[in-house]
């Protein structure tokens, strides 16, 4: 796997708009995540990334999606559940034309449906593509 490394891993984790001391929940994770990122994630917010069985309440959730990982909908909905009010979902997908590319249609219908909204997306790391996804005013 090729992956982003030194300034540049850096500046793709400023660019999806972490700080310091916030917890990141990571779902999907799998071998063909690019692990400089998730470095560089860490690195930034000075924490390790969660997994999907965190149970505490989180300021950004990555949901590493490829097109034959089931129901994306669901998974946001899932990545919601501990979600602090006004957080962020980063869904990362193989970039256009690499296998397990997922539509920007496609994320935007289950956004919708999960309550949220798209609101960018941009290369992120070799091969990944970041869609950034707010939450509506949830009634919490």
């Amino acid at each position: 796997m090729v992956s982003t490394s030194g300034p540049e891993a850096d500046s793709a984790a400023a660019r999806l708009g972490l700080a310091p001391g916030q917890v990141v929940q990571e779902f999907g994770w799998a071998d063909d995540v690019d692990d400089s990122l998730r470095v560089s994630i860490e690195t930034t917010t000075g924490n390790e990334l969660v997994d999907e069985d965190y149970d505490d309440v989180t300021d950004v959730v990555l949901v590493w999606w490829r097109e034959d990982d089931g129901d994306l909908t669901d998974s946001l909905v899932d990545a919601l559940t501990v979600l602090e009010d006004g957080g962020v979902v980063w869904v990362l997908t193989p970039k256009q034309g690499r296998p397990g590319h997922v539509g920007h249609s496609d994320i935007e219908e289950a956004a919708t449906t999960a309550g949220l909204h798209a609101t960018s997306t941009f290369v992120i790391a070799e091969g990944w593509s970041a869609t950034r996804l707010g939450t509506r005013a949830r009634g919490r």
